[in-house]
């Protein structure tokens, strides 16, 4: 019988402190990501719970920049259009945000979902198919956490177009775009979101629960 880890109240406290500090980052330093740490964040990725043991996520690292500048002037695109379906207050509190760190993150990271995996078997996804992109933003969360671990900031951009996303990448395969993230070494630290920092939002004092 395998002997499991015993998690004590500190190793529960620091396991909070990853929690609060994991930012969604949007202002990085240049300094390069090397590798290796690239591919160990990917292998933890892959720890993340999927359903039926399906593993349906799929990553593409972007490193051609004609590819990444064709992505920066999508996400310029969508976000046009954004801005223009504002109005007063409203748009000019958006039009300040930060919303993408492409143009300075080092590490380009595109995250797909396979909607029907041959992996598996197709346990658990004839009532629920959607689960193989919820499995593929678990594996995304999980890499979060494990780059914020190393000391990287995570940027999530999902103000993109999914199809042209998979074109400016020339794919094939009927994959499910579930988001492209910017991986980097933050340029500041801040356990408050950017986005209440900047009065757009703000977090909830306590969770949603309904009891029946």
């Amino acid at each position: 019988m395998v002997t499991p880890p015993e998690f004590d109240g500190r190793f529960r406290e620091r396991l909070e402190d990853l929690f609060r500090w994991r930012r969604d980052v949007r202002h990085f330093r240049m300094d390069p990501v090397p590798a290796d740490l690239v591919a160990r964040l990917l292998r933890t990725a892959c720890l993340a719970p999927s359903v039926g043991l399906s593993e349906p996520w799929r990553f593409v690292l972007v490193e051609d920049e004609a590819r990444r500048a064709a992505l920066r002037a999508e996400f310029l695109r969508c976000n046009a259009e954004a801005l223009a379906s504002r109005e007063g207050e409203d748009a000019a509190r958006y039009a300040r945000l930060k919303l993408a760190g492409l143009d300075r993150a080092p590490c380009h990271l595109a995250v797909f979902a396979d909607p029907d995996p041959a992996q598996g078997r197709g346990l658990g996804r004839r009532t629920m198919p959607e689960t193989a992109a919820y499995s593929a933003v678990m594996a995304l969360h999980t890499l979060w956490l494990a780059a914020r671990a190393e000391g990287l900031g995570l940027g999530w951009v999902s103000i993109l177009d999914p199809a042209r996303v998979s074109a400016a990448l020339a794919l094939d395969e009927p994959w499910r775009f579930i988001g492209y993230c910017c991986i980097g070494w933050p340029e500041h630290e801040d356990a408050v979101p950017e986005l209440q920092r900047a009065g757009w939002e703000r977090r909830r004092a306590e969770p949603v629960v309904l009891r029946r």
